[in-house]
């Protein structure tokens, strides 16, 4: 518990150092609107410091286009207004000082989109954790500490994230059951697979990652904790720019990336592409003791592994958006990757001992894995703007294909206690050929009224994977088919959803959205060699509803409730083996059903900064992968996924900013939740629960001269996940950044968990099921990052596309094991 007291030490001395001055405190406020006069609501406003262009608070526009920041320091600002299809207008500089603690902002006048205005060099730089009323933003762009880092590793950093490294799941607040989507398209993944994928993505490549836990019902309704959509990075205006970064890093392996970003737009053409290749040599080390009972007595396994690998993956977007008329735009889009995942000299050495703790055999299994999994995603869409401001109509039509290949190869030796052979050698290999094909199609129309908007939509998407597992022996020198564990797999899905959403004011100070998605859904698991078919057709309702109110100029409270499904991926429902050794195993579940949950959430938010939020869910059939078995007569562990009855939980999050001097900010992140499983389980009646929580902060400095730097760290309290009781977790990450070549240039070095605090712990007992597991891996690296941007830096945006598969590829299968 000492990394705890520590990290709350260091908050309780800041909070004192903080609230112990009395500094002048103002009052900014002001009036936006169009040139013509008309007043402009919902604008977003932005209170940024005159000197460096920080942004020290943020506001929302009324009906009248009034704004107003309270509790301002002293100092120099300028204000800022942005709002969809106006240019981003600035105020002039003003002071606040005793002398002048209330400020009236001249009205600031907006201009059409398509006006030009001359160049304004104002900057707002977004915190690393930014709490917004309905999710929370993780700006990794401009972080130091980020830089160079994994995806995964970024995630990590996020408040309410857990990631379990053993196994690699993604939680949410203590639940598992996170829809990863990628610029708004679903990755349609396993847990693990889309863990994978995280674990293989340059986090140079991404803008920001977005953590919505209560989605509308404009979202696909699969997600039990949520909706994770990672953003990748864009160019933005006119002309023809471009952005280049090198990265290398070191822990134990090297590891190296480059990416290019270009962008051209002219007249009604928009041309953009991105090409990244990301390589990464690292290592992962487990160790596993068991206890197995059977007939009276008892066997101990203690086993130790080590698995180094090496990754090397090319990543790919290109796409054109032609601008037929003012009102009409067409575009086609291509993603896509190759990754290749290898695993080499990895050797699992086991000890098994009697009753009596004397050695019976020592098992060495030496492990070659060979994974290839390549993905091409192709999109055609369509957008057309009715007569009047947001009225629009969009269409998305996508085909996905991922082609995979997965090779493993396993040598077993048996010694005697006196390391001499004890029975043959056994050498077994399986291919696993893997396709997966996606199409969809989905429109959505937006309709504005004078208090608020309709929305709806259709979708519809249809699935089909086929995966043969070979499995074979070495039997006298020649190999062998091995029947019994050869297995032929495929699954078809076909969805249908229709939604319709509404949003808008019931009063001045009260908004309200509600919604009603409907999903039919049919799907068919057939284990071809089995002669086994699992055939599924249901259809379920989907309502949604958002309630905020603004108390008073500083405090607004907000209500959402939400049901969700979360259908078992597509290569848990595979009946198949993976073998780590002839002890342990994972197996999947063709008998796997869809899990339901119910969500509440009530959000405060105080200030447009700090945030408290409490919700309650509960699940029912719930997923949980990873669930222990054993064999005892074979003394065998396997794991697989099932479904147990219920689980309930509560959390609590709070976000609270701490400004601590002109040149040092920090942003604190506190989530406090409650987990309790409660269903029958191997003869017995599995009943238990946790209070677990964790903790992130992360401070900026500005130092000067084109000097800011970073630290930010992490901490997991011991909690519970399905059967696996974990132990704390936590590290943390400096950094240091430097802008040069007028900046164009930004040079960043940092190094993450440089103590190597980071590692899993962790067990499992229930029944005859007793085991303990430690894993740790390569967190400690050195990285440094060079950044540089050419060409006009002015460019628009490429639009941001939600296309039609971004709810099924979160299930498909395709990064590395």
């Amino acid at each position: 518990m000492k990394p705890i007291y520590t990290f709350l030490a260091v908050i309780l001395v800041t909070v004192t150092t903080t609230f112990g001055q009395i500094p002048t405190r103002g009052k900014v406020s002001g009036q936006v609107g169009t040139v013509a006069g008309k007043p402009l609501e919902f604008t977003t406003m932005m209170l940024l410091k005159a000197k460096d262009s920080t942004l020290v608070k943020g506001a929302v526009s009324d009906a009248g286009g009034k704004y107003e920041f309270e509790n301002v320091g002293a100092g120099e600002y300028v204000v800022a207004a942005q709002q969809i299809g106006y240019r981003k207008t600035y105020s002039q500089r003003f002071s606040v000082d005793e002398a002048h603690p209330a400020i009236e902002v001249p009205a600031l006048a907006m201009t059409d989109e398509t006006k030009s205005l001359s160049e304004v060099k104002v900057v707002a730089k977004k915190p690393f954790i930014e709490q917004q009323v309905d999710r929370t933003v993780v700006n990794v762009e401009n972080s130091i500490v980020a830089s160079g880092n994994t995806a995964l590793e970024v995630l990590e950093k996020a408040p309410g994230v857990t990631i379990d490294r053993q196994n690699d799941q993604i939680q949410l607040k203590g639940k598992s059951g996170v829809i990863v989507y990628i610029d708004g398209k679903q990755t349609y993944l396993s847990g693990q697979e889309v863990a994978n994928l995280l674990k293989n993505t340059p986090s140079d490549n991404i803008e920001k990652i977005e953590i919505i836990t209560n989605p509308g019902s404009k979202y696909d309704a699969a997600g039990n904790s949520g909706i994770i959509n990672i953003k990748m990075k864009k160019n933005k205006n006119f002309g023809t720019n471009g952005t280049w970064v090198a990265g290398l890093g070191m822990g134990r392996f090297e590891k190296y990336n480059t990416s290019l970003n270009l962008n051209h737009r002219e007249g009604k053409i928009n041309v953009f592409g991105n090409y990244s290749y990301f390589h990464n040599r690292r290592f992962q080390e487990n160790e596993l003791n068991r206890i197995i009972p059977f007939n009276g007595t008892v066997t101990y396994f203690d086993q130790k592994s080590y698995r180094p690998n090496r990754f090397d993956g090319h990543n790919y977007r290109a796409g054109l958006d032609y601008f037929i008329s003012k009102k009409s735009t067409i575009g086609v889009l291509a993603t896509g990757f190759i990754n290749d995942w290898n695993q080499y000299n990895a050797v699992n050495n086991t000890i098994i001992r009697n009753a009596a703790g004397e050695i019976t055999l020592k098992p060495t299994t030496a492990v070659t894995v060979q994974n290839k999994w390549t993905n091409l995603t192709g999109n055609l869409n369509y957008k057309y703007e009715f007569n009047g401001k947001g009225r629009e109509l969009t269409a998305d039509m996508d085909y996905s294909r991922y082609n995979g290949d997965s090779y493993n190869n396993l040598v077993t030796t048996y010694l005697n206690a006196q390391n001499e052979p004890a029975q043959p050698t056994e050498t077994v290999r399986n291919d696993m050929p893997s396709v997966i094909d996606i199409w969809a199609f989905k429109s959505d129309y937006v309709h504005p009224t004078k208090k608020g908007k309709w929305e709806t939509g259709i979708k519809s998407s249809y699935v089909q994977s086929d995966n043969n597992l070979v499995f074979e022996n070495l039997l006298d020198g020649r190999w062998v088919l091995n029947e019994n564990q050869s297995n032929r797999f495929k699954y078809q899905e076909n969805i249908n959803a229709v939604y319709a959403n509404y949003s808008g004011k019931l009063d001045k100070k009260t908004s309200l959205q509600f919604g009603l998605r409907v999903e039919q859904t049919h799907s068919k698991g057939n284990s071809v060699t089995l002669n086994r078919i699992v055939d599924r057709n249901y259809t379920n309702l989907f309502p949604t509803l958002f309630l905020s109110r603004q108390l008073d100029t500083n405090n607004v409270l907000n209500f959402s409730y939400s049901r969700r499904i979360d259908r078992p991926n597509y290569q848990n429902l595979n009946p198949f083996r993976f073998y780590l050794d002839p002890y342990t195993y994972q197996q999947g579940n063709p008998y796997l059903k869809p899990q339901f949950t119910n969500s509440f959430q009530l959000t405060h938010v105080y200030k447009g900064s700090f945030s408290t939020s409490l919700s309650y869910s509960r699940t029912t059939d719930v997923i949980v992968n990873e669930v222990p078995g054993q064999i005892p007569e074979q003394n065998i562990t396997y794991v697989t996924s099932d479904n147990l009855a219920t689980q309930d939980n509560v959390s609590l999050t709070m976000s609270f900013p701490l400004p601590i001097r002109k040149w040092w900010n920090m942003q604190n992140n506190i989530t406090v939740f409650y987990n309790k499983f409660d269903s029958p389980y191997l003869g017995a009646q599995y009943n238990v629960d946790f209070v677990a929580y964790n903790l992130y902060s992360s401070n900026t400095f500005t130092l000067g001269k084109g000097f800011s730097a970073e630290l930010a760290g992490w901490y997991n309290s011991k909690g519970l996940y399905g059967f696996y009781r974990y132990q704390p977790q936590g590290a943390f990450s400096i950094g240091l950044q430097k802008t040069i070549l007028n900046k164009k240039g930004t040079l960043k070095l940092n190094v993450n968990d440089p103590f190597w605090l980071n590692q899993f712990k962790g067990y499992a007992k229930y029944q005859d099921i007793d085991f303990r597991i430690t894993s740790r891996w390569e967190s400690r690296v050195a990285r440094a990052t060079f950044t540089y941007r050419f060409g006009n830096q002015n460019v628009k945006a490429a639009r941001q596309r939600s296309t039609s598969t971004e709810a099924e590829r979160n299930r498909a299968g395709g990064g590395s094991n």
